[in-house]
């Protein structure tokens, strides 16, 4: 039968005597030393059931003041069910012990104050509350359950102790409140937001969190004016913050999330305004997951990068790096923890083009054509093991190995210079040998069959018979002198274009250049050297075409991958 007068409550223990007594003058009510009772004794008993009637209203007898209940120190006996009730006051059971898991489902209360209590759990879907719940230092034995509760004020659970193995320990999905505190909290069990919306932080600085195993901070969707920090926490099981929106920071300075071959933590799709910190002696054992994820800034240090294999950057998108490496060399080693294998893909180009794009914005160009090569020769190469003809691979493996040293895949076009330059100093030295050795000869063949060139031909003072004059003809190569230095000492030679090694070269390797050596030179064959002069010669002409032509494509970008 319901109680509903204060004389239904007889015999009242001298715990709610001394209650009764003071509930008019609102002060705090401390039960013997106001500290957590370890036995039901009577100068501590409190029945719930006086409370939820007190709380009500109660009667003439038992009206509560404007401030509401206070006890501290108490034992509360049963179940305190408040569920659907109405109470405009402030609700403060500090440093008690709770027989039975509170109910306030669909309850519309003001405050609701269990610091340093000890209850096992709390039952609040769905309530109202004009400020906030406040469980500070509480040791909580069971599941904590807030879905789709609405708190004008903040959930603050700081340095509280929730055990829950393997199951959720707080379930607070759609929640809306100013701010969740669990900072230095232990907590063994998950934790479960998922859909919750915020005014501000979601705070675990200092918290320790363990399942293993599972999922351990479940924050899918949550909205937040501010940021999650997680600063100095400890996490056991899968931080998850998938499709998150925040306009703080996502801080994970000095702490350890740990779940190895498995998520550590999941930002996929996350748009954080602020910054993400992993930094100071942070450490993530198990996989980072920043696919899709959005950040203005990153904060991070090398130390404290996940394991190859364990980083995911797809889509991932980011303005600059603050604190942390801000080279070419280092951010490729932070790349290369990606393993797209892993994942069932062959490669991601996207980070590559990110991480380019921030050095550029940035001023570091050179980083940023650095990160590019290194993108061209990661996917060129992901591409030939894609193909299934082999030839085809061979030819593809040809070919990005030649736009590679040549033009850096067109990253680099001017690197053709330098190889035009090398192959310009090459031909000035075997031209110059063959000139050197007599392998060269005139590149007419007027000049060929003219007596000037030919009779040089014959050493001097040997005769050969001319058909075409019939005449005798006397030969003009002095002893030692072969038949291109004895050309150039005759007087009819004296305005025959020089032959200069370098311009020759020069010539040979451009080919829109017309200096004009090689009108007038060219390699003799029937000449010790001669043959090999001849294949430089044709080689040297092949390759100038070839890097002319790369250099042009790598400036209009036509070698580089889509």
């Amino acid at each position: 039968m319901q109680k509903t007068r204060l004389s239904d409550f007889a015999p009242l223990s001298p715990a709610e005597e001394r209650i009764i007594a003071e509930l008019g003058h609102g002060d705090f009510d401390r039960l013997g030393d106001g500290l957590v009772p370890a036995e039901p004794d009577p100068t501590r008993y409190v029945r719930a059931e006086l409370l939820r009637f007190i709380l009500v209203g109660g009667d003439e007898a038992s009206r509560p003041h404007e401030k509401g209940i206070r006890v501290s120190g108490g034992w509360i006996g049963g179940t305190l069910d408040l569920e659907g009730c109405r109470i405009p006051h402030d609700i403060r059971l500090k440093d008690c012990f709770l027989e039975a898991v509170p109910n306030l489902r669909s309850a519309i209360i003001d405050n609701l104050f269990l610091d340093g209590s000890v209850l096992p759990g709390l039952q609040a879907d769905r309530i109202e509350a004009r400020g906030g719940f406040h469980l500070r230092g509480a040791t909580i034995t069971g599941e904590m359950s807030l879905s789709s509760s609405r708190l004008g004020g903040s959930f603050e659970c700081d340095s509280a102790t929730i055990n829950c193995p393997d199951q959720w320990a707080i379930i607070a999905e759609g929640l809306t409140a100013r701010s969740l505190f669990l900072r230095g909290a232990t907590v063994n069990g998950g934790i479960n937001i998922a859909g919750a919306r915020l005014g501000a932080d979601l705070d675990f600085t200092g918290a320790t969190i363990s399942r293993p195993a599972g999922v351990a901070i479940h924050a899918e969707t949550l909205d937040a004016g501010g940021g999650v920090i997680l600063r100095g926490a400890t996490v056991a099981g899968e931080t998850r913050l998938l499709g998150a929106r925040l306009d703080g920071d996502l801080d994970a300075t000095g702490a350890k999330l740990k779940q190895p071959g498995d998520f550590a933590l999941l930002v996929n799709r996350a748009t954080v305004r602020g910054g993400f910190f992993l930094c100071k002696d942070a450490a993530v054992d198990g996989v980072l997951d920043l696919t899709g994820a959005s950040f203005d800034t990153i904060h991070d240090d090398e130390a404290c990068w996940p394991a190859k294999t364990n980083l995911l950057l797809n889509r991932c998108l980011y303005n600059a790096f603050i604190g942390g490496p801000v080279d070419a060399v280092r951010r490729l080693d932070w790349l290369s923890r990606q393993e797209p294998a892993r994942w069932g893909e062959d490669f991601w180009p996207q980070p590559f083009e990110q991480l380019a794009q921030v050095f550029r914005e940035m001023g570091h160009d050179e980083d940023a054509r650095t990160v590019l090569i290194a993108k061209e020769r990661l996917q060129r190469r992901a591409r030939r093991q894609r193909t299934s003809n082999r030839l085809w691979r061979q030819a593809l493996s040809v070919k990005d190995g030649i736009l590679g040293i040549t033009v850096g895949y067109g990253r680099q076009p001017l690197r053709s210079f330098v190889w035009l330059f090398l192959f310009w100093a090459i031909g000035v030295g075997v031209f110059g040998f063959a000139d050197a050795h007599s392998a060269l000869k005139p590149n007419s063949p007027v000049i060929l069959r003219s007596p000037e060139w030919t009779m040089c031909g014959l050493p001097l003072g040997e005769q050969v018979f001319m058909p075409a004059t019939e005449q005798w003809a006397k030969g003009r190569a002095a002893e030692g002198q072969s038949q291109l230095d004895c050309f150039r000492s005759q007087r009819e030679a004296l305005s025959y274009q020089a032959f200069n090694a370098w311009m020759y070269s020069l010539d040979t390797l451009f080919p829109v250049l017309e200096v004009g050596q090689k009108q007038f030179w060219r390699p003799d064959t029937t000449k010790k050297w001669g043959s090999l002069v001849m294949a430089y010669f044709y080689f040297q002409a092949v390759v100038g075409w070839a890097l002319s032509l790369l250099a042009i494509a790598g400036f209009s970008g036509l070698v580089k991958s889509k």
